[in-house]
């Protein structure tokens, strides 16, 4: 709902401006903001990601092995799944690393965060930052579930947590899709 928001403020603000005093001409204040293109890649990785923590679940999800757990013959699917989640926590450390090399990139390019900036520089900013604090908090709770799955007894509480973890990683990554796009075409 917070994404959808700030959507709806990025679609208004778009129309903002002033009146010039001497011409009495509207002057918009919007000036879009050249994406910089390591969004293009930070966005297939997340795509990727997405991917491979499916796979993950999946991986949990296998019935066959659920049965070998619990007849006591180990671990299975928390073997097969644990690659997936490490890819996946890979992943979601290169998007971070690659948005915070965009705003470095966009910096250079004279559109720092600062009182100079546009609106729509002020959007990019709150819009990829706000996105990159949830995929933080996201990849904080990928590292306690990689932690805690070799903690957790019950086959089915391993189930639910990397369940909730991949619903929780997709929405993140469907909304960066819809925040891109709306970038883009702003």
């Amino acid at each position: 709902v917070f994404f959808l928001g700030l959507a709806v403020l990025f679609f208004a603000h778009q129309g903002t401006g002033h009146i010039d005093a001497r011409t009495q001409e509207f002057i918009g204040d919007w000036h879009p903001v050249q994406l910089p293109p390591i969004l293009f890649l930070n966005t297939a990785l997340l795509v990727l990601s997405s991917l491979t923590i499916e796979i993950a679940r999946r991986n949990i999800f296998r019935e066959l092995d659920v049965v070998e757990e619990w007849l006591g013959l180990g671990r299975p699917a928390l073997r097969r799944a644990l690659p997936w989640l490490a890819a996946t926590l890979v992943l979601g450390l290169l998007f971070v690393a690659g948005q915070w090399t965009a705003w470095r990139q966009l910096t250079a390019q004279g559109f720092a965060f600062d009182h100079w900036a546009t609106p729509a520089v002020y959007f990019f900013y709150l819009i990829t930052g706000v996105h990159a604090v949830h995929l933080v908090l996201g990849i904080l709770a990928l590292i306690s579930a990689l932690g805690g799955l070799a903690l957790l007894r019950k086959v089915e509480t391993r189930q639910i947590a990397i369940d909730c973890l991949s619903w929780y990683w997709h929405a993140m990554g469907l909304a960066w899709i819809g925040l891109f796009a709306l970038l883009a075409m702003g």
